[in-house]
């Protein structure tokens, strides 16, 4: 959100965001609580201490930690204090108070500040070294919503799973009930389809973006030549020049037994050709190469990937990342070309790019949980963000690197969650009468349209890039409540006594509850189908209630952009409210032939507008690629 958006900073200073992470350190400056009057008196909750946590503040006003098996190898002494600085970046990036000169060894300097820099955190620690258990978590969400947290954010992924065996799922059904939004990270297992997590459609899904910023690392070759790669380089070249070779030349004599050298693999390089030198590596992606190559005693590396890199890693040493087959040919041709090859890689710079786009690594749809509910719902920044960060961590979290800083540049739907968690919380501010559904859909209908298209469309970004200054005015809501989704899973099939456990009412029937007729049964600010047979013809209805929060007296048009093989109408296509709060329902029905072999999916909107608001709806359908899907 720009500096300049209209704030109600009284009312975000009652607004508590929780948390479920790896904990939080209070040393970081995003965390001072200067300026800050006592949390709101409804907070009762404590704060655990512990092991290099020594309590809260008036910023912090809640840190709790939960771990079910206390012997395990892995876990550090039992304390909410963050040592993998993951819980302190998202935290900061949801709520931080602002810092002024912030920066990683002065890269990406500037004021660093969280969405909503009033509100108060509580802190859930639920991860450790050895992951997130399922009953921490768990625990976590019941202390979060028996504590009265606004919102939470929880950017912590798991294998797709049933809604009823999901802890995440689980866990924000509950906190739903009690007037709680969760927002979840997308997953970072892009580009790859159906590789989406989080799905329930009571939470609000976030992949992730990039912005307008990236974080570019140049280098020079001997010849004259310069380029630039991505990486985030805090190091300055202490010399103009350093000895330059490829995995071939630095390789060891039986380097060959243990992996590829060309890839600079664990075991294959020979420390004595490559010390003190830059090393030209070949990878598919990135692995965790630099510790590998950092142990050999190189002063740095150039990786060249098999696909374009958009992400910058902080590495261990001097490093910048490549496409292999421009940049990184051209490299290994000089090295081939010369008998005295040399390199300098320079520290990392801020250059601009056209954004938004999706970020590679941020999860996909479609879902396979619920086949008709679209996902993910939104997009927020999650590459390249500058946010506080735990000192008890190393900047890369390898025990050898000796840097240990405030501030960190960290990538993941991780870092997208909390954007729109806080999103979530600065419409609050406004409308602190509105429930989780209704915030969920003012975001959602009105994100901003992704300029940079893909292939997979909605199925990468949802309704768009999160906005938050027009999400406080949308016009319209689709607003539901737990009634809704009880006639959800019913229609998707669960049995009454299965909802009944998820409930905690053994008497639950789904016959006595009303099913919303139409494709998904929901009503769900963004409308989605699936075929599964591919030779199916199209064929869905969507069944939609409105609310008016905009003007009183206000007559709305329906608007579709449709692509060439689909046909759709919307009944009926005007609507006309008289005061706020009124609700009208419209269907919106969407035919078309079986899609050709060379197109798996359709995208159309629906726009509602009366020229002082556009509510929009992606209408998306999709065919299954193969019949295993």
């Amino acid at each position: 959100m720009s500096l300049k958006a209209k704030r109600k900073s009284n009312k975000e200073s009652d607004i508590i965001v929780g948390l479920l992470d790896t904990g939080i350190s209070m040393a970081c400056p995003s965390f001072n609580d200067k300026g800050y009057g006592p949390p709101p008196s409804r907070w009762k909750a404590k704060c655990d201490t512990g092991v290099n946590f020594t309590g809260c503040n008036n910023k912090v006003i809640g840190a709790k930690y939960f771990k079910l098996d206390r012997m395990d190898p892995l876990v550090r002494l039992p304390s909410p204090a963050d040592y993998q600085g993951h819980g302190t970046h998202t935290a900061s990036t949801l709520a931080g108070a602002p810092v002024e000169g912030a920066s990683l060894f002065n890269i990406g300097k500037g004021t660093v500040r969280g969405g909503v820099p009033s509100a108060r955190i509580a802190m859930y620690k639920v991860c450790w070294d050895s992951g997130c258990n399922e009953m921490d978590l768990l625990a976590g969400f019941d202390e979060a919503i028996a504590d009265g947290v606004d919102f939470l954010s929880v950017s912590i992924g798991g294998v797709p799973r049933s809604f009823f065996v999901d802890p995440i799922a689980i866990g924000s059904f509950h906190a739903m009930k009690r007037g709680i939004l969760t927002s979840c990270s997308a997953g970072n297992k892009g580009p790859s389809l159906m590789s989406i997590q989080n799905v329930a459609p009571w939470i609000l899904t976030v992949a992730a973006s990039g912005t307008d910023k990236q974080f570019a690392t140049p280098f020079a070759l001997g010849n004259g030549k310069n380029a630039t790669g991505l990486s985030i380089n805090t190091f300055t070249p202490k010399k103009k020049m350093y000895p330059l070779l490829n995995g071939a030349l630095g390789a060891n004599a039986t380097g060959y037994k243990y992996g590829n050298y060309s890839s600079c693999d664990y075991g294959t390089l020979d420390p004595n050709k490559v010390k003190g030198r830059i090393v030209y590596c070949l990878g598919a992606d990135f692995i965790d190469q630099d510790s590998i190559i950092a142990e050999t005693g190189a002063t740095g590396f150039i990786m060249g990937l098999s696909k374009k890199p958009v992400m910058s890693y902080t590495t261990i040493i001097a490093a910048t990342f490549v496409d292999a087959f421009t940049v990184g040919k051209n490299i290994n041709d000089y090295i081939n070309s010369t008998k005295n090859p040399q390199a300098v890689i320079y520290k990392t710079k801020r250059v601009r790019v056209p954004a938004p786009f999706v970020a590679s690594f941020s999860s996909r749809g479609p879902q396979v949980t619920s086949r008709n509910i679209l996902k993910p719902d939104i997009t927020a920044p999650g590459l390249n963000i500058l946010a506080g960060f735990s000192k008890l961590a190393s900047l890369t979290g390898y025990d050898e690197d000796d840097r240990h800083e405030n501030f960190n540049i960290i990538s993941g739907t991780s870092m997208a969650c909390p954007h729109v968690a806080a999103a979530a919380t600065y419409v609050k501010s406004f409308h602190p009468d509105w429930s989780p559904a209704a915030i969920k859909s003012a975001l959602m209908t009105t994100a901003t349209p992704m300029l940079i298209k893909e292939d997979e469309a909605e199925l990468g970004y949802g309704s768009g890039q999160v906005n938050p200054t027009r999400a406080v005015n949308p016009g319209l809501v689709y607003d539901m409540g737990m009634s809704s989704y009880l006639g959800f899973l019913c229609k998707q099939g669960y049995n009454s006594s299965d909802i009944g456990l998820l409930l905690g009412n053994k008497r639950f029937n789904c016959s006595n509850i009303k099913i919303l007729p139409g494709a998904d049964g929901l009503n769900y600010p963004t409308m989605y189908f699936h075929l599964l047979n591919a030779n199916s013809r199209i064929s869905a209805v969507f069944c939609r209630t409105v609310r008016n929060v905009g003007y009183g007296n206000s007559t709305y048009n329906a608007r579709l952009t449709l692509p060439k093989g689909l046909t759709a109408e919307v009944i009926p296509n005007t609507m006309k409210f008289t005061h706020v709060h009124q609700k009208q329902s419209f269907k919106v029905v969407v035919n078309g032939p079986p899609m050709s072999n060379g197109t798996y999916i359709l995208s159309a909107l629906l726009e509602w507008n009366d020229s002082k608001h556009s509510v929009r709806t992606p209408i998306v359908v999709f065919r299954s690629m193969d019949q295993s899907h």
